[in-house]
């Protein structure tokens, strides 16, 4: 699966799923998302592998994607998941920070076994992370992966900015000589999560109204088998309001949890008008002085916003509506995709490097 029909299959709710396996990490990159170390979290592999057995033919999604901190840091638990999703016709996918590439030692035996049934392997690259593992050592390790796995790319972030960036062009530059089109790269923006607030000044209020959110597309899996709505992982790790959280890997079918994420009004509603458009429409009023913020308008929503949203969302023209954002959304380019989601300016169709459309 190509890094830009990944991109598409991000446009429609429910159509994949975002597994955490740990948070672990043997790498110290200084804008880790996660603040992963090797004394990190890390809960037993039963949940995402009961989870995933749960897949039916009729009943399934197209994808999983494995992150952590590390996923292949437990390559039995992701070879596991795999081949159990692939068995209800569930493709797999995983992204990896390439700590096994260091000293240019090529894939050891259990990686290899892990990511030989993966329809798409990415890997990070940028400044930080070739802190820890040098360019050299990754683009050797993606040669071998690119004998096994029929879609590669690099997920690469760089300094907010609206400006091109002398790192990243050098690093495309060099993925192109290496690589051709053979490897898309997805560049976007570090966020000031993790350890990487201690790079990025305070952030400001975010934009006032960005309109339909599509974090709330794919449930994620966190690493303690908690099923999160929202893929803003960092912002729900302390709890969340109930209608982010959408139950647990050990007791929850994926029937039961995308029918929560399909038919949640809450959701449905941020997916179509946005956090803060559902709380402007439907409550509750922001504090006086506040400008809104996505996010924050997101934590603020009721139960009784929810039963005003559901309202609405039954009716012949909430419906139309309903439809006609998801159908705009999942239109689009997955260069325009890409820049929704936080691509940086002047990079976003690399994301469609040897894409066949």
């Amino acid at each position: 699966m190509h890094l830009a029909d990944l991109l598409t299959l991000g446009a429609r709710p429910a159509a994949g799923l975002l597994l955490a396996l740990t948070d672990r990490c043997p790498l110290a990159c200084a804008h880790c998302s996660t603040a992963s170390t090797m004394d990190s979290a890390q809960s037993p592999g039963e949940p995402f592998r009961r989870l995933v057995h749960s897949f039916e033919p009729d009943c399934r999604p197209e994808l999983i994607l494995m992150s952590g901190g590390e996923p292949l840091l437990r390559p039995g638990l992701v070879a596991d998941l795999t081949a159990a999703a692939a068995r209800a016709g569930t493709g797999a996918a995983l992204l990896s920070g390439m700590f096994f590439a260091r000293g240019g030692a090529g894939l050891p035996p259990a990686i290899r076994r892990a990511v030989a049934g993966l329809a798409h392997f990415a890997a990070s690259l940028d400044a930080q992370h070739e802190r820890e593992v040098g360019r050299a050592e990754v683009f050797g390790a993606l040669t071998a992966v690119l004998d096994l796995v029929p879609a590669v790319s690099l997920h690469v972030t760089a300094p907010p900015g609206a400006g091109p960036d002398p790192y990243v062009d050098g690093l495309v530059a060099d993925v192109r000589r290496r690589f051709g089109a053979r490897v898309p790269m997805l560049v976007s923006a570090v966020r000031p999560t993790g350890r990487a607030r201690g790079l990025l000044p305070a952030p400001g209020p975010g934009r006032t109204d960005p309109g339909p959110c599509e974090f709330a597309h794919w449930p994620l899996v966190d690493q303690d088998g908690t099923v999160l709505a929202c893929t803003r992982q960092s912002l729900l790790r302390d709890g969340g309001p109930p209608h982010l959280i959408l139950g647990h890997a050990a007791r929850d079918s994926w029937r039961t949890l995308a029918a929560r994420t399909l038919g949640d009004p809450l959701l449905r509603s941020v997916r179509t008008l946005g956090p803060v458009g559902t709380r402007q429409r439907h409550g509750p009023p922001d504090a006086p002085g506040c400008a809104p913020d996505a996010c924050r308008s997101c934590l603020a929503l009721t139960p009784a916003t929810a039963a005003r949203a559901a309202a609405v969302l039954a009716t012949p023209a909430g419906q139309r509506m309903e439809r006609a954002v998801l159908a705009l959304t999942a239109a689009r380019a997955p260069r325009r995709l890409a820049a929704a989601r936080g691509a940086l300016p002047g990079y976003a169709d690399l994301v469609e490097l040897g894409w066949a459309g």
